[in-house]
């Protein structure tokens, strides 16, 4: 296990570094953002100034290895419109983006594991087949104008929920979370349901397919022949041999919506990092953009890292494999 474990953190090492380098120069090949901090009307004086003060003039592998050494010693930069230490500014919008994120793979997972057992375990069933449809709205339909039409719904006509924002926060654990009072919990419903649509619709269809195999193995047959009851042959078999790939895509989908809720948060106004690195892309604020795409990486290789080691915790053949 050990060797396993030291194999996926110099893997993860790797990758982390081949994609500061690719961030660092895509983003940097972006644009000029000094010409969005002054006026147009500006002498050159006061323009070269500030490319000095921000190290802009300097040839573009220096400026990485300086981005780098600060990043190692905790110094993501200072961004260039609110003049604030980045780092700071993405943490002020994490707790929001998470909590919108756990919300939404809570909803997803709840609801798209029972209902792809059900889907594969009757796939006859009127009632699978309902299921299935509705797996694919989750696919088809745009999230944008799902977000719009709940507003819509249970905002304007119904007056149920609230049409955005993030409502009333509480500090725990040094975060602000608005899950932690009912009054949050009207806040977030939206934003979460919408965001776990498409969430939903891939592990009810992955569970549904999975399910669907595993019951027609010969494993399942000799559990039914041993005389246990049918719960506990779709809990201890069915589930735990399609586990595997459920655990992958919650990890992946875990990160990409951690990551790229950019347009539920839009549709909300919820304060999130989504929107603040659209906000950052619209001025070229590329301390930020760096420092949060950065950080999209690091957090992608450590859920990773993390689905790594599930699996050899839930088929010891991967640790073997991966140990010879």
């Amino acid at each position: 296990m050990i060797g396993f474990l030291i194999q996926r953190v110099l893997q993860a090492l790797m990758v982390v570094i081949a994609m500061s380098i690719i961030v660092f120069l895509g983003v940097y090949a972006i644009g000029n953002p000094i010409d969005v901090m002054i006026d147009p009307a500006s002498d050159q004086a006061l323009r070269e100034a500030l490319i000095h003060r921000y190290g802009l003039d300097r040839p573009l592998y220096e400026q990485y290895f300086v981005f780098m050494n600060n990043m190692l010693h905790g110094d993501l930069g200072e961004s260039f419109i609110y003049r604030l230490p980045v780092l700071n500014l993405i943490w002020s919008r994490f707790p929001a983006t998470l909590e919108l994120a756990l919300t939404a793979m809570l909803i997803a997972t709840g609801l798209g594991i029972p209902l792809g057992l059900w889907a594969g375990y009757k796939p006859e069933s009127f009632s699978a087949k309902a299921i299935m449809a509705f797996s694919v709205l989750g696919f088809s339909v745009p999230s944008f104008w799902v977000g719009l039409l709940l507003i819509m719904a249970f905002a304007v006509e119904l007056g149920w929920l609230p049409s955005g924002g993030r409502g009333p926060t509480t500090q725990v654990l040094g975060m602000n979370l608005s899950i932690t009072s009912l009054e949050g919990w009207s806040y977030i419903i939206l934003p979460a349901f919408n965001l776990a649509l498409f969430k939903l619709g891939l592990l009810i269809r992955l569970t549904r397919a999975g399910t669907a195999e595993v019951m027609s193995s010969d494993y399942v047959r000799f559990a039914r022949a041993q005389g246990l009851s049918e719960g506990k042959v779709v809990g201890l078999h069915v589930l735990k041999n399609i586990s595997i790939p459920i655990v992958t895509v919650f990890g992946l989908e875990l990160g990409s919506t951690l990551a790229f809720a950019v347009v539920t948060e839009t549709v909300f106004n919820w304060p999130g990092m989504g929107k603040l690195i659209i906000d950052s892309i619209t001025v070229l604020d590329r301390p930020v953009m760096v420092a949060y795409l950065i950080l999209v990486v690091f957090l992608f290789v450590m859920i990773n890292l993390i689905v790594d080691l599930v699996y050899g915790q839930l088929d010891p053949r991967i640790r073997v494999k991966a140990a010879s």
